[in-house]
């Protein structure tokens, strides 16, 4: 039975912050649950043989462009005037996911994510800048001093890592991608923002 979306995850992706409230909205029509994996998409794009898209593209006359271009049109669909693209971008992301690591050991990565969308994609917060990061990880309802020491245990580390390998051996290769199916099971997988209408079909199936 589909009653859940995985959705690999990192903050580094402006796709990522462009698919959450949308695929929240999907979740909520379908009465579905939403799940977010945190991954290291510099370690899945080794992993891969992947790129980014502006590198992967660059040599593809046209291809930037038109990216570009369905990049506002979803932005404009989905009523997302207030995201800037972030001044670091592409920043390193690694600290970052290893406090959404913790935080979803304790059952709280939505919540973590959906915090510090905002703080990251439409304020452009300085993300090197540990004093900069903690007023929006407070702001977020979690504990910045206790997140971001346990980020640096080797168990956290280890685990970003191991949940990186394993989306990649489940067929990942990029951000965002889902995986819709039931509690316990692998599920179908989507990738891109562009799948929100196939991923609610799947939803819709029961």
């Amino acid at each position: 039975m589909a009653n859940r979306v995985e959705l690999i995850f990192d903050f580094v992706s402006p796709n990522a912050y462009m698919i959450w409230w949308p695929l929240r909205e999907v979740v909520k029509r379908t009465g579905a649950e939403l799940d977010v994996t945190p991954v290291f998409l510099g370690g899945m794009h080794k992993l891969t043989g992947n790129a980014p898209p502006m590198i992967r593209n660059k040599d593809v006359k046209g291809k930037v462009e038109y990216d570009m271009l369905e990049m506002q049109r979803f932005i404009a669909k989905h009523q997302l005037s207030n995201f800037k693209m972030h001044p670091q971008f592409p920043f390193n992301s690694i600290t970052l996911q290893r406090m959404l690591y913790a935080a979803d050991q304790d059952g709280r990565g939505v919540q973590f994510a959906e915090g510090l969308l905002p703080a990251i994609w439409e304020e452009g917060i300085d993300i090197t800048d540990p004093e900069a990061l903690g007023p929006s990880v407070q702001a977020a309802g979690f504990d910045a001093k206790d997140l971001f020491e346990r980020s640096q245990s080797q168990e956290v580390k280890d685990g970003l890592v191991a949940n990186t390998s394993d989306a990649v051996d489940r067929g990942a290769f990029g951000i965002p991608t889902m995986f819709v199916g039931a509690k316990g099971e692998k599920g179908e997988i989507f990738f891109g923002k562009e799948r929100l209408g196939q991923i609610e079909e799947e939803l819709a199936k029961g």
